[in-house]
């Protein structure tokens, strides 16, 4: 049966990121490890893109974010507190006929996903999600603890800390970029339902009458991040939660989507989490997490409000949105800060000093940004190699280069090509690259 033109692309674009060395399969040559992901050289560049222009727009531009990096093993009290060890859990049931596992919330009719079957399942059975593990020399009740679930739990604990360390009054935030890990009973979707993860969270406190207008601000604030860097802006929608949907602790929460391939699926959620999380570390651990504001000698207890992203989803939906197929070629129209390349440099043939004065071009560049040098080929099959990589710039040296000193710089979307100088090469891109 042919395949729909979304499956279609979907699968275009996940060949083109084995090709080209943004993702493979992790431990590929064992077999893999299903919901396990290796990012190559081109997908570290772009994910380490990602997370920069995430951190710069989230704590380095701002003067009331801080950053904390904490640890993935935590006291296991950390997570007995926020509730995971009890209920971080799926219902799964199997069907008895193709032994296939699912979610019990996601079976409809009571008819199995795979075969069809209806009426043959197993006993509902809640699983935990987190990965257990032990630290120090026995595996024992007394050494038990958790890869953590997700990052902001680490903040939470670390409130106290940066409140008396770094001279911060609410409102503010603490946001930092990390592992995660849940043990998915059903990874899908390329990378976007997996084990291993890195999430990009802040928790903003904030005084409880003020946690509303600062939620509309987060929400607004995130969903055009999206569109700044490049998301089509239909392709991408900010939803509400119905009031069945909020968690136990939250007084609001909306997630902005993304139409994949696969469907419309959350790449980010933005919470009002109200004082819920510090209350309960307060009662767990026996440290006043409360805040005392001396403007008007008042001691509260903050809300939080948290943008909580997913670096992986946003890799692939940047991947996916840029990916575009033309008659002649197919190519990622990535956002200039995001490209994993910003520029390649070609000699048009490799004598008569081109490749010298293009090497010394490459070497120039690489101070400032990650750079290409490419003599294999003919240039057309060169430019077509940076297409498929998503390099905004490309400057061939060819001969007139040698008599008067300039280059063709072709940008890669409109693949419009000029002459520039050779000592403008480096200002060209300057502002190219690092203009907003």
């Amino acid at each position: 049966m042919a395949k729909n033109p979304q499956e279609q692309k979907m699968q275009n674009v996940v060949s083109l990121c084995r090709r080209k060395a943004f993702i493979f399969q992790s431990s590929e040559i064992y077999g893999g490890l299903n919901g396990c992901w290796d990012y190559g050289p081109l997908g570290v560049e772009l994910k380490k893109n990602i997370k920069a222009a995430w951190w710069q727009d989230m704590v380095t531009s701002r003067n009331d974010v801080e950053g904390v990096d904490c640890s993935i093993l935590m006291n296991a009290r950390v997570w007995e507190a926020s509730g995971h060890v009890k209920s971080f859990t799926d219902p799964m049931v199997d069907c008895t006929k193709c032994k296939g596992r699912f979610r019990a919330d996601h079976i409809t009719n009571n008819q199995c996903p795979t075969c069809g079957t209806k009426d043959q399942f197993t006993e509902v059975r809640h699983f935990n999600l987190m990965f257990k593990t032990f630290v120090g020399a026995l595996e024992d009740s007394s050494s038990t603890t958790f890869l953590r679930p997700e990052t902001c739990q680490g903040i939470f604990a670390n409130f106290d800390n940066v409140i008396s360390t770094c001279r911060v009054k609410v409102p503010f935030g603490i946001a930092q970029i990390g592992k995660a890990f849940r043990n998915e009973i059903n990874p899908r979707n390329f990378t976007f339902r997996s084990r291993e993860f890195e999430q990009m969270e802040m928790e903003f406190f904030t005084r409880p009458e003020e946690a509303d207008k600062w939620f509309e601000y987060w929400k607004d604030f995130r969903y055009n991040w999206y569109l700044k860097y490049g998301l089509k802006k239909e392709r991408l929608h900010l939803r509400p939660h119905a009031t069945d949907e909020l968690a136990h602790y939250a007084a609001g929460c909306a997630d902005i989507e993304y139409d994949f391939p696969f469907g419309r699926a959350e790449l980010e959620g933005i919470a009002n989490r109200t004082d819920y999380d510090l209350k309960r570390h307060s009662e767990f651990s026996g440290k006043d997490l409360s805040y005392f504001d001396p403007t008007d000698n008042k001691r509260f207890t903050p809300f939080v409000i948290e943008p909580s992203a997913g670096a992986d989803r946003a890799t692939l939906a940047f991947l996916v949105d840029a990916y575009e197929e033309e008659a002649e070629r197919t190519v990622l129209r990535f956002h200039p800060k995001l490209a994993p390349i910003k520029v390649a440099f070609f000699p048009l043939v490799n004598k008569e000093g081109m490749p010298e004065l293009a090497e010394k071009l490459t070497f120039a560049c690489k101070k400032r940004w990650n750079s290409f040098y490419d003599d294999k080929g003919a240039i057309g099959r060169r430019y077509r190699r940076q297409d498929e990589a998503g390099t905004p710039f490309c400057v061939t040296v060819d001969g007139e280069t040698m008599t008067s000193q300039t280059v063709t710089m072709r940008e890669r979307d409109s693949m419009k090509q000029e002459r520039i100088a050779v000592d403008q090469v480096m200002p060209y891109l300057e502002k190219q690259l690092n203009g907003d």
